[in-house]
Formats: C-alpha cells, structure tokens, sequence
C-alpha cells in the first residue's frame, strides 16, 4: 500500500504523469494530449486540448453507468421542517430541463448566468444546467445586498440570472426578489431575463416577459444535451468573500477541476461512490462549489445541502441529527461553527442523544482550527478530526491529512502536510526559506496544480500583481505560518495579521491558541492595534461559554497572564476584554481588519458579507478609539 511519502514523491519526480494518471478516472469526449501547457509562464494551463463536459461526468455517467437510482442530493431544511431526496435519475432530468429553458433562451457556450439562491436544491441544478450547456456560471451569496450583487453583475456580464423567490435566515425569510430587483436597477449591465424559483414562504411578483417561473418553464422545457467544452473554457466564475470596491473574480477551468475535485473525493476524504459526503457551508462560498455540488457528485456520492444553522435550528443537536439521520460518512464545516455548538453544549449533551456509528472523520477548514476546539470535538465525537488549509484560489485542500492514502499522525493547530501538486515553502521578506520553526510568508512554488485559478476574470495583470509578484516563482498565499521538523504546517495568521511589536514580529494565531485553552473562553481573537510606544499592541477579544458566572474582569485578567506566561512579556499583551460575540462574515471569518480599523480610529466601511451588523456595532462601542489609549 503506497504511503503519503511515496505518493508526493511520485508527484514531485514528475507532476504531468501524476496528474495525467489522474486524469484517466474523468470520461472525456477527448483525452487529453497536452497535460500542461507552460507557453505563457507564469501563466499556465492543465489538459488544454481536452474535449469534456462536467455535468456529464457529475450526473449523466452515473445514470448510465446503472445508479440512476441512488440518491445524488438529500436536502435537509430544519428551517421549513422538510426533507427531499433527488436520485440521479431525477437529478438528471431537472438538470437537462433548466438547461434546456436556458439554452431555449438564447444562453449559448461561454455566456455568463449569476445564479442568486439558498441552500435548496435549485442552486445545485441551476449549476449544472449551466455546466451542460458550457454556460459560465457566477454563483453570489443568497442575500447580498443589492449594490454587491449589482457590482458582480456588472463584473461577469450575465445574460440570464437564477435565483429564488426567497432564502430563510434562522426563523427570518428575506425576499430576494426586492434585492434582485434593486441589483438590476443599480447595474451598467442588465440581463436579457431573470428565471425565479418561486418559494412558499415569500412568492415574488414577477415581470411579464422579463421574469420567468421556474417551475412553470421547466415543465415545458425540452432536455438538453451536454455540449462539449473545452478543458480550458472556464466553468465558473467565484467571487471571493469579502471584495468591496472592484471584484475579484475567481475562475475555475472544467478538465483542471474535475480532475483535482474527483482526486481528492478518494485521496483525501475517503469516500467512494455511494457515500453519504455532507459540506455544512453555502453554494455561494468555494467549499459550496467544490464539496457541496461538484466534487460528491463527480465521485458519484451522496451530498447534503443543508438549510439551517448549527444552533437555533433548532439546537445545539442539529449536526448529530442530520448525521445519524442520513448517515453522513464524512462531515467538512468551519470551526466557527464547532465552537458555536461548544459553545452553546460544552458538554456536548445533545451528541449523546444520536447514534454518530457511521461518520468516519470530521474536517475542518475556512479559518485556523484551534487546538482546544479540535480537542473537545475529538473528546466528544472519538472520531479523526482532520483540520485542512486552502483557499477560494486554490479551490481544494493546500495541506491536509489525506485519510484516503494514510492517517498520519494528527497535530493539533497544524492542517498537517502539503498535498500533490503543492510545494509549499515559508520565505522570509526577501523570498528566502527561513529555517524550520521560523515563521514566515507561506507561498507556493509555480505551477499550481489542476484545480487552482488560472487567472481572475477579465483581470491578469491584476492576477499577476496580487499573487505572483512578492516572491518571483511563487503564488504569494497571504497567509503566514511556520514549517515544523516532520513537514507540517501551521497557518498562524493572514501576513496582514502578523504585527509588530517593538521590532518582534508576533503570531495573533499563536495568542489565540493560548487564549482558547482558558477553560472559560468558547472563541477568541487577537488584533494588532496602534501603540505609540511599540508600533502595534496586542488587544485580545473573548466570548465566554454558556454558563459561566464568574466576573469578566476576572477572566480578562486570566487571560492576560496567560499569554504572558505561554509566550512571554515579548508579547507585550496587556488588554483583554470580554465580548458577547465576534463579528463575521458569512462564511465564518473573524472581521479582524475592521476591528483593527475601529480600535484605531481609521476610516472604514461596513463589510458586504457581514452576519449580522449589530454584532460589530457593539463591539465598535467597546473599542472604538482604543489604539490611542495604549502607549
């Protein structure tokens, strides 16, 4: 059995034969001949000459292959208390309808459609349908406002957008359609039509010859074939979290993606074909595309599209029923939402009531796992729980523990080792490897492997500036971390979170691993602020579990000698203040940037992807100005 060890080194002797052998496990129209064209270094391209179709091999080739009757999608909505199963079969034939309203249409090979919609089945289909007809698709976050969705519209040029009459938050329905609405009135571009999924919960009024019922055009529609793209037509185009101002428009090319996607399902998740695969994210973030709809599908899984919340929808049980419901064999989410079940269940009393035999592992990844959140899931669940690194870029794992080839030993706060396709070196400012231990800029020896971007929408000088620029050879990854003895890896911050403290270069990561083993801290996070003495300051935020009685002051000053005492008066930490919750976006990341800005009284706008707004208003209230205090 070949080890971790011996597959890298496969890779590393030489990558197109990795990749190629890889390759073979996609159903092509036509195989490939060139793996990787480099012409245009750094600009490169996998399997160029290809002919493929992706929903053919996401959906078509398990119906005819003989599972058409397997289960392809469960939707699990504890917000509308409803569950449907689509087998591939009927995935099949919504998929060639929508596609065939769309190509009906005027939607030809290469038009770009956004597709606005909740975590319901639809989104799914809506992708797909667009992948049949080589439609690129821009998939926005249900819910964004309308001047976001307005500035992505105009970025991708749509000729048709999807979306849903409307999308539930917790007990709260937001219409979208208002939104849609306001988007298309804000926009430069404006769409040939909209198709609308009309909800129950909040039905819109629809425009005669502009908006089209779904239901009502799909019932009428002729099925589509695929049509054969190329490998380097581009599937979709992601629009990174957080853009304000100019988007980032993130693509992804169909032969590169299948390919990486359809590789990992087995390498590094260990699932095959049949297997129940739940991602607890949103379709409109990169887990949503690449392990929601395309990489279970591919690998002719079973996938979860989940409507509801961790907590409140309706408890702090919900993740354990859905797992013993469906019998999930492998859960991926974000620690935010572990530390929101812990924090709500330190106890996890709610995981007693459910039979979790079937799951396999746990992965984490969308911000760092600390250590004492991966101690208590793996406490509770006595399951491998596999912290993974990568990014919206990227497109699937940078650095994982890959339980389809071998367990390897688990490190808490390290997403453990760099996969195929991935050289992965820590360079000091200069570009140079630092020395194991030494923290670092983490980046990426060229070329990216299959799945990765190859450029931004209609933006390659922009490509190049952001990523290839700082360290020639390299895609510059914006995070910073260290290397141990052994390989692994340890993504300490964003390289704009590392701060400076009296010419110390300091890890906020490293701060909040030693804040959340406070017995009393359910989540944490460190901000480097201004400080007239030192240049920047450490200023620790901290929310507490449920329960706990013990005085704030009192806890604030624990943690301050405990960071003091786990590294040191170098750190020069000296403020802690307890907080009701952390501002984040949608996706679970921690608004350290806006904080910083608050705390320094710097100009700042309020982020399009917020949760919930009012969490950072009562922070601003906390530590607005803060920085000036500190000397």
């Amino acid at each position: 059995m070949a080890t971790y060890a011996d597959i890298y080194a496969n890779w590393q002797a030489d990558p197109e034969a990795f990749w190629a052998n890889a390759a073979t496990d996609i159903n092509w129209i036509k195989a490939p001949d060139v793996i990787l064209d480099t012409a245009n270094a750094p600009m490169t391209t996998w399997f160029p000459d290809a002919v493929c179709n992706t929903c053919y091999n996401a959906v078509d080739r398990h119906v005819a292959a003989g599972r058409g009757d397997q289960t392809a999608i469960i939707h699990d909505s504890p917000v509308t208390d409803s569950q449907t199963k689509i087998t591939y079969a009927d995935l099949l034939d919504r998929v060639s309808r929508i596609a065939g309203v769309l190509a009906a249409k005027g939607i030809e090979k290469g038009d770009r459609v956004v597709i606005y919609m909740p975590m319901i089945p639809e989104a799914l289909v809506a992708m797909l349908a667009c992948a049949r007809i080589g439609a690129v698709h821009s998939v926005v976050f249900g819910g964004f406002a309308a001047h976001e969705l307005a500035v992505r519209i105009d970025d991708a040029t749509p000729k048709a957008i999807l979306a849903a009459s409307c999308g539930i938050e917790g007990q709260k329905v937001i219409p979208y359609k208002p939104l849609l609405d306001g988007a298309i009135a804000r926009a430069d571009h404006k769409p040939d039509f909209t198709l609308v999924l009309q909800r129950p919960q909040a039905e819109a009024e629809l425009v005669g010859g502009f908006d089209f019922d779904w239901t009502a055009e799909a019932a009428i529609a002729a099925h589509a074939p695929c049509t054969p793209v190329g490998g380097a037509d581009s599937l979709y185009i992601l629009y990174t979290s957080g853009t304000t101002g100019q988007p980032k428009g993130v693509v992804r090319h169909n032969a590169g993606h299948m390919v990486a996607l359809n590789w990992t399902m087995k390498n590094i998740y260990n699932v095959d074909a049949g297997d129940v695969f739940w991602a607890a994210s949103d379709v409109g973030w990169v887990v949503g595309h690449s392990y929601i709809c395309y990489g279970p599908l591919l690998a002719g899984c079973t996938t979860v599209v989940f409507e509801g919340k961790p907590i409140g929808t309706p408890d702090a049980g919900t993740f354990w029923r859905v797992i013993e419901e469906h019998d999930v064999k492998v859960l991926f989410t974000a620690p935010t939402a572990l530390r929101a079940i812990k924090r709500e269940d330190p106890n996890a009393e709610y995981l007693h009531n459910y039979d979790l035999s079937g799951l396999q592992s746990l992965f984490l990844a969308g911000e760092r796992a600390d250590p004492d959140t991966i101690g208590w899931a793996q406490k509770y669940l006595q399951k491998p729980i596999i912290d993974h690194w990568w990014q919206t870029e990227t497109g699937w794992a940078i650095a994982a523990n890959p339980l389809g080839i071998e367990e390897l030993a688990i490190k808490p706060g390290s997403p453990a080792v760099p996969m195929p396709g991935y050289q992965v070196d820590i360079l000091d400012e200069g570009g140079n490897p630092v020395a194991a231990g030494e923290l670092g800029a983490i980046a990426i020896k060229l070329p990216l492997p299959p799945g990765a971007l190859p450029t931004l929408w209609n933006a390659e000088d922009r490509y190049k500036s952001a990523y290839l620029q700082t360290f020639p050879g390299y895609y510059e990854t914006g995070d910073a971390g260290i290397k141990d003895d052994d390989g692994y890896l340890y993504i300490m911050a964003r390289t704009d979170d590392v701060i400076n403290v009296a010419g110390h270069r300091l890890s906020t990561g490293a701060m909040e691993e030693v804040l959340s083993n406070h017995p009393d801290v359910a989540e944490c996070a460190v901000i480097g602020i201004g400080d007239a003495l030192k240049g920047q300051a450490p200023l620790g935020l901290v929310c507490l579990n449920n329960g706990t009685d013990r005085s704030e002051e009192e806890i604030a000053k624990e943690c301050v000698a405990l960071v003091r005492q786990e590294i040191g008066p170098v750190a020069a930490f000296k403020r802690c203040i307890v907080i009701d919750a952390l501002p984040k976006t949608r996706s679970g990341k921690v608004l350290r940037g806006t904080m910083v800005s608050i705390a320094d009284s710097t100009p700042w706008n309020l982020p399009a992807t917020i949760d919930d707004p009012a969490t950072l208003d009562a922070i601003a209230a906390r530590i607005a100005g803060i920085g000036e205090t500190l000397s």
